[in-house]
């Protein structure tokens, strides 16, 4: 396995579109680094990069301590898995695993002994006979990865593997997969846009957004210490609440207040960060709300607008003018849709940031 380096990466087409903005990573032997970001953010751009199937335009790229730029794919010791598996249809699983090493010219007994053993690794041992049309779309997935690691790559690359599975077999599939890389030790580069996927597999998370790397984190950090708004509302599902508008202090409380009048309590926040009259945006993540009572005199007034009870909690959807908000709720009785509610945003656990640029402020003190 191997370690793999990004220094100040670059990809500009001959049109002028930058494709990636110097992407600078260092990925550490057998790490599992996820690239996520929104379509066209340049991370499928990234991962070709590496893998040789897109020149670059400038910047180093290293795997191992060699320079690979300028080294064609065959040369750079990577296997890749793709969306669509790539299977040839007319050969046997067994054939579909071996077809790389035969190029090679892999000794027969070799071959047989790769195959077996990555197929009994992925639970595919009896159907090396089948041909793809016979496998289901998670048989053809694990067949896909299997003959990625019959080649005892330095790098694994995934591409989107698991976005025509259903959902349930997502799941499961992701399982695998991380299973597979404690199994193997090896280093793997997986993008996806699916950002549950990136917060359930990976060791560090690459996020993009217009080609340019935001933040480069383990999960949980980013989740809890997002360096800008974008990632702050990426990162999470249902995705962070954002309240914007005006900041005023009154009392050694600090207050946004909303366009339509609207002051929401936002606890106390660096007084260097903002100054008094300056737009800020507020994120509070949707389970660090909970409810008040209408006569309590606390929470914000909304418009209760959709209730989805899941059983094990009950996610809503309110608003108040522009402003419109998701909360995570223990299981209790609500109003129906189109009452109001009060929500109660936890100032301990709200995020600020510069309404203009999106840069972080700080956090409540």
């Amino acid at each position: 396995m191997a370690r793999v380096q990004l220094e100040e990466v670059r990809k500009v087409y001959e049109n002028g579109f930058v494709a990636v903005h110097g992407a600078s990573v260092d990925i550490a032997d057998g790490e599992f680094v996820v690239l996520v970001g929104p379509s066209g953010c340049g991370k499928s751009t990234t991962l070709r990069m590496i893998a040789g199937l897109e020149s670059i335009t400038s910047g180093t790229l290293k795997i191992g301590d060699s320079v690979v730029n300028d080294l064609p794919p065959k040369d750079r010791d990577i296997a890749m898995v793709f969306q669509n598996y790539a299977l040839y249809p007319h050969m046997s699983v067994f054939d579909n695993m071996a077809f790389g090493l035969k190029l090679r010219k892999y000794p027969k007994s070799d071959i047989k002994s790769r195959v077996e053993e990555a197929a009994d690794i992925l639970g595919i041992a009896s159907i090396l006979d089948r041909k793809p049309k016979q496998l289901s779309g998670g048989q053809r997935q694990r067949v896909a990865v299997g003959r990625a690691i019959v080649r005892k790559p330095q790098v694994f690359l995934f591409d989107e593997p698991l976005s025509n599975l259903d959902a349930k077999l997502r799941v499961q599939m992701r399982t695998e997969i991380s299973k597979l890389h404690r199994r193997l030790g090896a280093t793997m580069v997986y993008v996806t846009h699916d950002q549950v996927e990136a917060m359930t597999m990976g060791d560090r998370i690459v996020v993009m957004k217009d080609g340019i790397v935001q933040q480069v984190d383990a999960p949980l950090s980013l989740y809890n210490h997002p360096t800008n708004q974008f990632v702050a509302g990426f990162i999470g599902s249902p995705s962070m609440n954002f309240i914007t508008g005006e900041f005023k202090q009154s009392n050694g409380r600090a207050m946004v207040v909303v366009d339509d009048g609207l002051s929401v309590d936002i606890g106390r926040i660096p007084e260097a960060s903002v100054t008094e009259g300056g737009r800020i945006a507020v994120g509070i993540r949707p389970e660090n709300i909970t409810t008040a009572d209408a006569g309590s005199g606390r929470g914000i007034p909304m418009t209760l607008d959709v209730v989805e009870p899941m059983g094990n909690e009950i996610v809503i959807y309110a608003s108040h003018g522009g402003q419109h908000v998701v909360a995570r709720l223990q299981p209790q009785a609500l109003p129906e849709p189109g009452a109001t509610i009060h929500l109660v945003p936890n100032p301990e656990h709200m995020h600020y940031f510069n309404a203009e640029t999106g840069g972080v402020l700080g956090k409540a003190g």
